[in-house]
C-alpha cells in the first residue's frame, strides 16, 4: 500500500539518539535549548520567544489560555482545520466561530475572516492548509487594525514562507506540529512561538509546571535549597525532551532536502494529471509564496470522491482528505451553520500521497491509478 503519510528518517536520527541514550539524560535539557536556538534560527526570531512542546496541540491549548480566553468571547476560525483547533477554544469556555474558505485553496482569505469577525472576537486561529501560506499577510494586517489577537496554526507549515518572512511569524502566537506524519518528525512534539517576550516567558512557565526558576539538580549550587519550589500560576508539564529534540535537531537539518524531494513529488504530480478531465489539481502559488508541500489535493465533481478514493485504495493506493468542516461537529454547537464553500470543497477534496519515501516509481504508480479511475467516470460530471 502506497501511504500518504510517511516520516523521513534514517541513520542521522539513531546515532543523535545514541548519543542522548549515552549521556544518561533523556528528559528535558540542553538538546532541548539547542533545538529552540536552532529552530529560532531557521524562523529568524529570537530564541528565547519559542518553547520545544510535546506536541502541537498543547501549544494551541496554551495559546488560549495565554490570551485568557473565557465565556462569552469568540475566536474565529476557518471550518477546513484540525479538531484540535476548535477544542482548544471551547476548553476556555470561548465559542469557536467558523468561516468560509476558498474553495481551491482551502485556505481562508482575509475577507472570510473579516465577515465573521464580531464585537466578541477576541482572536482569530488560522490553519495554513497543506503548508501552502494562503492569504496569512491580509489577515495579519486585518488583525492588527482591530485589535485583535491572531494564532497561526502553523502545524503543516514547518518551511512556509512569504517572500523573507516565515509562515508561523506574521501573527502574535503560532504552533508548529513534529508529529510522526509531519515533514519534519521527532515522534512527537511541537514549537510554540509568542512574538511578545513576556507573553513567552509566561508560556515557558505555563508548560513546565507554572514553576518560575527550575528546582532540583539544576539549581544545586546556584539556590541553597534546590528543591523548593516557586510557583507564582498554575501550569502543567508539556515540555519536550532531550531525546525528541535530538532527532528534531537532525530532521531540522535535513529539512531543506526533505522539501526538496516533496516539491519534486509536486512537479510530477502537477505533469502527469495535467488536463486529465474532470479533475482539478492545486492552484498555482502567488509569486513570493513558497510551500512546505505538506498536501498535494486533487478535486472532483461532488459525489465521486468516496468512490475514487475506495478505488484508488483497492488499487494499493491509500488516499484521505483533511479536514472534515468543524462547523458540522455537533460539540461546537455550530450544526446548523451553513458555509457551502467549504462544503463544496470538504466533498470534492482527495490529499493523495505525499513524502520524501515515494519514488518516481510510486508517483507513476498513484497517477496511472488515478487517471484510469478518471477515465472510467468520463461523464458522470466535471469539477
Amino acid at each position: 500500500m502506497i501511504q500518504v503519510f510517511q516520516p523521513g528518517l534514517g541513520e542521522e536520527e539513531l546515532a543523535a539518539v545514541a548519543e542522548v541514550f549515552r549521556s544518561n539524560w533523556i528528559g528535558h535539557g540542553p538538546r532541548t535549548r539547542a533545538f529552540e536556538e536552532k529552530f529560532a534560527e531557521h524562523l529568524g526570531v529570537e530564541p528565547d520567544r519559542l518553547v520545544f512542546i510535546n506536541c502541537a496541540t498543547a501549544g494551541l491549548f496554551l495559546s488560549t489560555e495565554l490570551l485568557g480566553l473565557g465565556e462569552g468571547d469568540e475566536v474565529v476560525l476557518p471550518s477546513i482545520s484540525f479538531v484540535a483547533a476548535a477544542n482548544a477554544v471551547a476548553a476556555r469556555g470561548a465559542r469557536p466561530v467558523f468561516c468560509e474558505v476558498d474553495p481551491r485553496t482551502l485556505n481562508p482569505t482575509a475577507d472570510d475572516i473579516a465577515r465573521a469577525l464580531t464585537p466578541r472576537t477576541k482572536a482569530v486561529m488560522v490553519l495554513h492548509y497543506g503548508g501552502y501560506p494562503g492569504d496569512i499577510a491580509a489577515i495579519a494586517d486585518l488583525c492588527r487594525e482591530r485589535g485583535i489577537a491572531l494564532i497561526e496554526d502553523a502545524a503543516c507549515a514547518v518551511a512556509s514562507h512569504i517572500d523573507d518572512t516565515a509562515a508561523g511569524t506574521f501573527g502574535d502566537l503560532a504552533v508548529w506540529s513534529f508529529d510522526a506524519m509531519k515533514v519534519l518528525v521527532c515522534g512527537d512534539g511541537g514549537m510554540l512561538y509568542a512574538r511578545d517576550a513576556d507573553q513567552a516567558a509566561r508560556a515557558r512557565r505555563l508548560a513546565y509546571h507554572g514553576l518560575a526558576r527550575p528546582s532540583g539538580f539544576g539549581q544545586a549550587g546556584v539556590s541553597s535549597r534546590w528543591w523548593e519550589l516557586d510557583v507564582p500560576e498554575v501550569g502543567r508539564r508539556i515540555v519536550g525532551n532531550d531525546l525528541t529534540a535530538a532527532i528534531g535537531t537532525v530532521q531540522l537539518s535535513r529539512l531543506p532536502g526533505l522539501v526538496a524531494r516533496r516539491r519534486e513529488i509536486v512537479q510530477l504530480y502537477d505533469r502527469e494529471l495535467a488536463g486529465v478531465p474532470g479533475l482539478s489539481l492545486p492552484p498555482p502559488l502567488p509569486e513570493g509564496h513558497h510551500s512546505t508541500y505538506y498536501f498535494y489535493w486533487v478535486q472532483v465533481a461532488p459525489g465521486l470522491r468516496d468512490e475514487i478514493a475506495s478505488e484508488l485504495y483497492a488499487a494499493g493506493v491509500y488516499t484521505t482528505f483533511r479536514y472534515p468542516p468543524l462547523h458540522k461537529v455537533p460539540v461546537y454547537g455550530a450544526t446548523g451553520k451553513r458555509l457551502p464553500r467549504s462544503e463544496e470543497a470538504a466533498e470534492r477534496t482527495l490529499c493523495l500521497p505525499l513524502h520524501p519515501g515515494l519514488d518516481d516509481a510510486d508517483v507513476s504508480t498513484v497517477t496511472a491509478a488515478l487517471r484510469k479511475v478518471m477515465e472510467s467516470r468520463r461523464g458522470e460530471g466535471a469539477s
